[in-house]
């Protein structure tokens, strides 16, 4: 077990959700005597972003995610997204594959399960993109098994719940890909923090928050606070990541890094439709995604998804999106406004002046009442009842602000893992499409801020036994795309 005085440390991780317990279970895998520590300011790990009920829990491969295929003014769609995020779902899944091999996780089916992946549309110009959009797809490997139809007789054979008592002269198509994975990862979370608790010189320290973190000449020094005691103590890193979801920004401010300055967040929270009706819940057995109304940002994809959580299923749809200036769904208020500096307000006006649409839209969902999401719902629903669905509040996110030399800074939507360039810090900012790709993250974390390890016979021998098929590989030779797949969901148990 670990020793909680330990003074100085190889690595310190700053919150206890699915980023650094990834990240700490990759390192213990490639050199279990790096001493390390998870510093997570609640009691407990994965209680914000990771927590099931505060994210999708869609296993993100871009089988049905419309936004991960955008289309042009001149009708071409771009798959490269697509294409890119499969791989690296894959390659999350290898290193999932490889920890229930080797006995650190139990059963795999506490965390993932397999849920086909749809995507449904409404109207001629829709279907025409997405028949295009399923005919591209299907030349690549990955996508191969994916299946278009207007046919409302098959579509009743896959989504059940949808088709009922819809008008015969109503416009509508799907497509579908039947190896799609429902995955909490919250449930996998509490899995790598379980082992990381069992290995030496592994420390998880809850109820603590660092408050302070400064350069020294052993790498950093943190200063970290006992919430329940209010006592401060010190310890030193070589290597320091934060990744703890919202929060991460304002430490990473901390820091100092030059590659840090500039950046500021938009924190945007959410909400879903929750229902635990068994008999409504088991006539559908899918994640069913569909397109943004026209001017909305890519957040506010509608889907309609099966949940498995803690061996329950339920279904979640929206998200419907609100405003907060927290960055954690249990932060502070004034998170957003002590996030301003110097370096990041020019940014953060130009964001604001060029996405007033966005801030339309976000007043449109606070505003809106149970009435008016519950006829969203039925788009995908036409003959629910209110009785069988309540409001769930979801996790708190925090979008990306950062410097543009033409338009003074930009809003990004996705992921970004900012290092310094000495590679002893690193920052995880952004949201979807995170958790599903955090091991390609971590990935490239480590080539980043350990290449002398990453290029060394050892870390090279165990790095290419964990993931026999490389990144690029998967993306480009389908034979081992297609071998890798099999034995990944064999071990999964998603076969």
């Amino acid at each position: 077990m670990a020793n909680n005085n330990l003074a100085h440390l190889d690595v310190l991780l700053v919150g206890a959700g699915i980023m650094s317990s990834t990240l700490a279970v990759m390192l213990k895998e490639l050199d279990p005597s790096l001493s390390l520590e998870i510093v997570e300011q609640m009691e407990d790990g994965a209680l914000e972003s990771s927590n099931p009920w505060n994210n999708a829990g869609t296993g993100h491969a871009g089988l049905c995610e419309l936004n991960y295929t955008p289309q042009a003014a001149d009708g071409s769609i771009d798959i490269k997204k697509a294409i890119n995020i499969n791989a690296m779902f894959e390659e999350s899944k290898q290193f999932w594959a490889h920890l229930v091999e080797t006995g650190t996780f139990g059963d795999p089916d506490s965390f993932i399960h397999h849920v086909p992946h749809l995507s449904f549309v409404q109207g001629k110009d829709s279907i025409a993109f997405l028949k295009k959009r399923a005919e591209l797809l299907k030349e690549h490997h990955a996508f191969e098994k994916i299946e278009f139809t207007t046919d409302k007789s098959l579509m009743a054979q896959w989504i059940p719940l949808m088709m009922a008592e819809r008008k015969d002269d109503e416009e509508i198509a799907a497509t579908c890909i039947s190896n799609g994975t429902d995955v909490n990862f919250g449930a996998l979370t509490r899995q790598l923090l379980a082992y990381l608790d069992q290995q030496d010189t592994s420390t998880l320290s809850y109820n603590s928050k660092v408050v302070d973190l400064q350069r020294c000449a052993q790498g950093w020094q943190v200063a970290i606070k006992d919430l329940k005691s209010g006592t401060r103590r010190t310890v030193t890193a070589k290597f320091v990541f934060l990744g703890a979801g919202g929060a991460a920004l304002p430490l990473l401010q901390k820091s100092g890094i030059p590659e840090g300055k500039g950046y500021g967040g938009f924190p945007v929270s959410g909400q879903w439709l929750r229902c635990d009706n068994p008999a409504v819940v088991e006539q559908h057995q899918a994640k069913v995604y569909s397109l943004a109304a026209v001017g909305s940002p890519p957040m506010s994809v509608p889907h309609l998804d099966t949940r498995v959580i803690d061996g329950k299923k339920s279904l979640l749809f929206g998200p419907y999106a609100g405003f907060t200036t927290k960055f954690l769904k249990k932060g502070s208020f004034l998170d957003l406004p002590m996030s301003v500096r110097l370096g990041n307000i020019w940014p953060m006006l130009a964001v604001g002046r060029d996405n007033m649409d966005l801030t339309r839209y976000l007043i449109s969902e606070v505003r809106q009442s149970m009435e008016q999401r519950l006829d969203s719902l039925r788009r995908f629903y036409p003959q629910l009842d209110p009785a069988d669905w309540k409001l769930e509040i979801a996790g708190q996110r925090v979008q990306i602000i950062k410097k543009d030399e033409k338009k003074g800074g930009v809003l990004q939507f996705g992921t970004e893992l900012v290092s310094s360039a000495d590679g002893s810090l690193a920052a995880l900012l952004g949201a979807s499409p995170g958790a599903s790709v955090t091991v390609s993250i971590m990935l490239d974390l480590l080539k980043r801020c350990f290449p002398e390890q990453s290029n060394s016979a050892q870390w090279t021998e165990k790095l290419a036994a964990i993931f026999p098929a490389p990144l690029k590989e998967l993306e480009t030779n389908a034979e081992l795309y297609r071998s890798t797949q099999e034995r990944s969901d064999k071990l999964l148990n998603l076969r």
